[in-house]
């Protein structure tokens, strides 16, 4: 099990809004005003705004200089454009915590209510295990109806932390799989197909948001941001250039889907280990 965060009215369609842009290295300020721009440019209602791994930073190893608290300039700022905007922002920064740093991805509310998950495969090959703490436990947000499994860049590789279970008296465990990322353009072939997998495997719609440009140790990021449905077809794809995107994904076509292919009656059961429970639950405007 894992933490939910609960809207009680259930709808038929979400919209998400996918920031794929360049970043500013390790210069806070720079990427919150240039990111605020871009998120007020946004015309078309939407429920959920999606920015990469890192947003206020980029991909740094430098989390002593960089690293804030809960209550920290970045995690005030997504409550005001949340509240500001009556929107769902969600995206990674550097937060520090009990004398250590984690990679966390925060969903938060339009009344500054907030969640989160700390990231749980660590980089080792670019040494991000030698600067951040792992999480321990998964993050499945409810939107209107909608469960959503908020996952981090590198967590893509490791398909068990991400399997769809299937329990009698709640359904499916999520519908939408998110992954917000700083995945470099060198390994992009490996990003979009193993996005395409995951949308296959746990029969679930799949969001990959990435970032383009060049970072302070000149890795290439092609962006790639994607949206797959529940049979891996892609709704959205977008290369090597900055783009906000908005789409409405539709229940009915998930349920069609697992009604017509219920692969999920003969999945494993498997039980994660170590992974603490949690519930919180919360209004339609999102106050506890």
């Amino acid at each position: 099990m894992a933490p939910v965060f609960w809207y009680l009215a259930a709808m038929s369609s979400l919209t998400f809004t996918l920031i794929q842009t360049s970043l500013h290295w390790e210069d806070k300020e720079a990427n919150l005003q240039m990111l605020e721009e871009k998120i007020n440019s946004i015309s078309s209602p939407t429920h959920i705004v999606v920015l990469p791994e890192m947003f206020s930073t980029g991909f740094s190893m430098n989390p002593e200089a960089l690293a804030e608290k809960m209550d920290g300039p970045t995690v005030k700022w997504m409550q005001k454009i949340a509240n500001k905007r009556k929107v769902i922002l969600t995206g990674s920064i550097i937060i520090e915590e009990d004398q250590q740093f984690y990679n966390r991805l925060l969903w938060v509310l339009p009344n500054g209510e907030s969640g989160y998950y700390d990231k749980r495969h660590l980089f080792a090959y670019g040494n991000e295990d030698e600067h951040y703490s792992e999480g321990n436990k998964r993050f499945i947000a409810s939107v209107n109806g909608w469960k959503i499994n908020l996952l981090v860049c590198y967590d893509l590789r490791f398909p068990v932390w991400a399997r769809q279970q299937y329990h009698l008296n709640d359904g499916f465990e999520y519908d939408v799989l998110i992954y917000v990322a700083n995945w470099p353009q060198r390994r992009s072939h490996a990003w979009k197909t193993l996005l395409q997998a995951r949308a296959i495997e746990n029969q679930s719609y799949v969001i990959g948001v990435n970032r383009v440009g060049v970072d302070g140790n000149d890795l290439s990021y092609s962006g790639d941001s994607l949206v797959a449905d529940s049979l891996g077809n892609l709704l959205y794809q977008k290369e090597n250039e900055e783009d906000i995107f908005t789409i409405t994904l539709e229940k009915k076509h998930l349920e069609e889907t697992r009604n017509k292919l219920p692969f999920w009656r003969e999945a494993d059961a498997f039980l994660l280990l170590n992974q603490p429970v949690e519930h919180k639950e919360v209004n339609e405007q999102g106050s506890l």
